[in-house]
Formats: structure tokens, sequence, C-alpha cells
């Protein structure tokens, strides 16, 4: 076949590329040349044909459970698409060209690949593939929007995720400097929320945000982002969370930001809390405040760092704890907000949307001046 333009799938020669579509195929309708257009924009651009489920509004996620079932999330579970793949290696070629967009590896001798890559309309897609064999229903594609959070407080008391009294507690939280983590499960609006509380730090100060993938952009006119890197297909190349934060602590910073605290450092975080950087703020992933010693716990441990001593570390670097959760009907809400006590720390709730205010409520609003 001759050899087609560079442009053909972008729209801009599209006609030439038709034209050598009818030479090469001879008789042929209008209709199949559309549909081997459509073929060779979704073999070569973007996610191919699950393009249109990303474009859908309030779209969370995408993912591909072989080739017969194609489901999509808008934040209230999951809805099976009408789109399915016709074999496997349709969908094993779809795996593979983002895999290579993201500058990873994906074969028979490295079945599954994990990158983020980014979409023209400024939004980044996070990447995970799974060839089949290990995946048994067949290769598997997951798709994670990562849309910015932008969103201030002011925004999230009018959509009901946290009520106007209690988003005034949180804004004095942060202007006290205060450190203070955000924890709950994947999609509660952890990122959301954290970002918004960013949004009050007063505008001389300097925040640094460290992250393993760039979600945090607050209203804010002095933010700096430092985005983590795997390493590449030859296996080099990898930035790690840990050595941004060690960086981080040379850039003056005001306020140092986790955006969400998941290995190792921890251990270098809980540091520089406790050499005068006040105010530092991260997110975590636990179900519960109750929860968050022993995934501080875990967390530690990778990072060499024993029980007795990451307890007292936490004791002295963090404060406050606000738990986010989203219910089933995909409603995010502020849930509990939680103080750290004793050594070794236990998270003591001083306030819950259901109950209200707890025993050392009073105490948390007079500390922070609210």
């Amino acid at each position: 076949m001759a050899e087609l333009p560079e442009c053909a799938v972008d729209g801009r020669g599209q006609a030439e590329t038709a034209r050598i579509i009818r030479e090469e195929a001879g008789v042929i309708s209008d209709v199949q040349v559309l549909e081997v257009l459509r073929r060779l924009r979704h073999e070569s651009t973007g996610v191919g044909p699950l393009e249109h489920l990303l474009a859908i509004d309030g779209v969370t996620d995408v993912v591909v459970n072989g080739s017969g079932a194609v489901w999509f999330d808008t934040g209230d579970g999951m809805h099976r698409a009408d789109e399915t793949f016709t074999s496997d290696a349709e969908v094993r070629t779809l795996a593979t060209r983002l895999a290579a967009l993201c500058g990873r590896r994906l074969d028979d001798a490295h079945p599954f690949a994990d990158g983020r890559m980014c979409r023209a309309d400024g939004t980044a897609v996070r990447v995970h593939a799974l060839l089949s064999p290990p995946a048994e229903e067949g290769t598997c594609i997951s798709l994670r929007v990562l849309r910015q959070a932008t969103l201030g407080l002011d925004a999230l008391a009018a959509r009901g995720a946290v009520s106007p009294e209690i988003a005034e507690l949180l804004r004095s939280i942060v202007r006290s400097r205060r450190s203070l983590l955000v924890v709950g499960g994947t999609g509660s609006g952890k990122t959301t929320l954290l970002s918004a509380l960013l949004a009050e730090v007063p505008h001389r100060e300097r925040i640094v945000c460290i992250e393993d993938t760039a979600e945090l952009h607050p209203p804010h006119p002095h933010v700096i982002n430092l985005v983590a890197r795997q390493a590449n297909a030859e296996g080099i190349g990898e930035i790690t969370m840990s050595d941004l934060l060690r960086q981080a602590l040379r850039m003056r910073p005001d306020r140092i930001v986790v955006g969400e605290i998941r290995g190792a450092e921890v251990v270098d975080l809980l540091t520089a809390l406790n050499t005068g950087h006040d105010g530092g703020a991260g997110t975590v992933h636990a179900n519960s405040l109750a929860e968050l010693p022993a995934r501080f716990e875990a967390l530690g441990a990778l990072g060499g760092l024993g029980r007795t001593a990451l307890h007292s570390q936490l004791a002295a670097a963090l404060r406050v704890v606000v738990s986010v959760r989203r219910s089933p009907s995909g409603q995010r809400r502020v849930h509990q907000i939680g103080v750290l006590e004793g050594n070794p720390v236990t998270v003591v709730p001083v306030w819950d949307a259901g109950s209200g205010e707890l025993g050392g409520f009073g105490a948390l609003r007079e500390s922070v001046g609210a």
C-alpha cells in the first residue's frame, strides 16, 4: 500500500489519505473509506476507540477487561459501555501503544506497565496495562483521568462537601500553620480538599508541592510543583519522592506538601516537619482516622524507621487529621476531624459529620484562633 501522509490522522490530510485508500482498494464505498479512516485514527492517536468515553463529562476511570467488556465511572460507580473490541490482539495492540507513549515497555517478558500520558485538552491520564497471561480474561487496560484540583473551600461548601462552619475552622487551621493530613479511600476527594486548603495559605508564603502525578494546582500565586518520575525502559532516570523532598528543603519553602504519602518518603517528610518546616500537609490512603497510625507504621518500615521512632516523630510533627469519605451516591464530603495525641500516637475524633462536635473540639478551635 502507498505510504500515507504523516498528517493522515489529524484532520489535515484526510482527503489525501482517502484518495490513497481508493487507489489501493479499487471499488470501495464512501462508508468503507470512512471506516478505514476511523480505524487508522484509532490505531495511531490518543486512546483509540476509548476516546469518546474519556470525553464524557465527569468521567474518572475507563477500564477494559479483555476484548468483551469496557466499563467507565463518572463518580457514581461503574457503568458498562456499549463498545467492545474484536479480539484480544486488538486490546493488546492498544495497550502496547499506550505503554510506549508513556515511555514504558510492555511485552511477554514484561507483561505489565504503569505510566502517565498528557492529552490535547491539558488533562493527564494514568495508564496501567496488564497482558494475558497473567490476566486470565484477556489484556486489561485501566485509565484514570487526573484532573487538576482547583476548587476553593467556598466552592466545596456550595457543593455540600463541607459546612460553612467547618470550612472556617479549616481555614484557621491552615493559617495558624498547623501541619495536617487529609485521609480517605481512593476517589474520596483527598486531593481536591488539600488543594482547597492550600489556597488559604497567605500569599506571601511559598508552597512546594511534591507529587507522584501532578494534580495539585491551588489558586495561589506562589506554588512550585515537583513531580516524581519512574525509570525509563532501560531502567534509568528514576526520580523518587524522597529525592524531591530533599531538593525541596533547599528551595526556601514556607510549606512543604506531599500530594500522596505512599512510601519511604514519609521518613524525609517527618524529618522536615520536625526541623522547623511548620504548616506542611499531605494525603494518605486510610479508611478511617483510627487506621492512620498503623498506616504510618507500614510506610515508616519501608524507609527503615522503627515503630518507636516513627511514633515519636509523628507525635511531634503532626496535629490535625481530616477524614473525607465518598457516599454510595458519589457525594464526597468531610467526614471527621481528629487530633493526634499520646505516644504511641492515637487519633482522637473531635468532630463528626453525623454527631457534630465531640470532646476536644473547643480546645482545637481555641488553639487555632477560630
